[in-house]
């Protein structure tokens, strides 16, 4: 996807948020705007104040100062790192996924795409890491929100599942017309898909392309010269034969895991 795929009608845009938690300065002036079918990646090292800023965009935080406009009443979806109920909780895929209201040929696209059909009757703390992953961005697209988050969206996934995925959230904005911001530490595979890369570190440091972003000093202060984007170029689909195009599907998808 190119720049001039993004709109230009921004979704919801902060301007000059400071946010103080415990009397520390967690964000500082940062002003951020997040536009219509966009994908966005924000990256920047620990205690940057990423979460905090997906609490603010959310809600669940108001800054110190600064101002939030959005276009219209937003819905957002969340697709949390790290999700474990606890074992006492009789918690299947399919009642998780029966939280949320949707229409019913929507979600068995939803289903199908994310490839979870055969984990509905599993309990979702029986999962392993890949799967829950895909059960929770498959819940979170029931709710066919406007703006969808994912923290660490890669987390428990191989190589092959990670472009499979990749390939998926990049069809979102156009399938499901929402824009998509990502939070990631892997800048393996920031380049994936990515419209614009946002380097937080309490301000905005720097924004822009992704083949442009690693080019900035703010940048390279923070990550160093010598990290190099990966770029996967994928043409094939992995039913256990890597070489063996995918002849049956045209549409992104993702892959059930293989039985062990």
């Amino acid at each position: 996807m190119s720049q001039q795929a993004i709109t230009e009608q921004p979704v919801i845009e902060l301007k000059g948020i400071f946010v103080h938690i415990d009397g520390r300065e967690i964000l500082k002036n940062v002003d951020f705007t997040l536009y219509d079918r966009e994908i966005v990646t924000l990256i920047g090292p620990n205690g940057a104040g990423k979460s905090t800023l997906i609490k603010v965009l959310l809600g669940i935080i108001k800054p110190k100062s600064g101002t939030i406009h959005s276009s219209n009443e937003l819905k957002f979806a969340y697709v949390p790192q790290k999700f474990n109920p606890s074992y006492s909780l009789p918690l299947r895929v399919k009642d998780l996924l029966n939280l949320e209201a949707c229409p019913a040929e929507v979600k068995a696209q939803i289903i199908q795409d994310t490839g979870i059909a055969k984990l509905e009757n599993s309990k979702v703390q029986q999962l392993s890491g890949g799967e829950r992953q895909r059960v929770l961005l498959a819940r979170a697209l029931l709710r066919q929100p406007n703006v969808l988050v994912l923290d660490e969206p890669m987390q428990g996934l191989d190589i092959q599942s990670e472009a499979e995925l990749y390939d998926y959230v990049r069809s979102l904005p156009e399938k499901y017309n929402c824009s998509i911001l990502i939070v990631s530490h892997d800048l393996q595979w920031v380049m994936q898909g990515t419209q614009r890369v946002i380097c937080l570190n309490k301000h905005i440091c720097c924004s822009g392309l992704p083949e442009n972003i690693q080019q900035e000093p703010a940048y390279q202060e923070i990550f160093g010269t010598n990290r190099v984007f990966y770029q996967h170029h994928h043409n094939h689909c992995g039913h256990g034969d890597t070489a063996t195009p995918c002849q049956h599907d045209s549409r992104p998808h993702i892959h059930p895991e293989p039985e062990v």
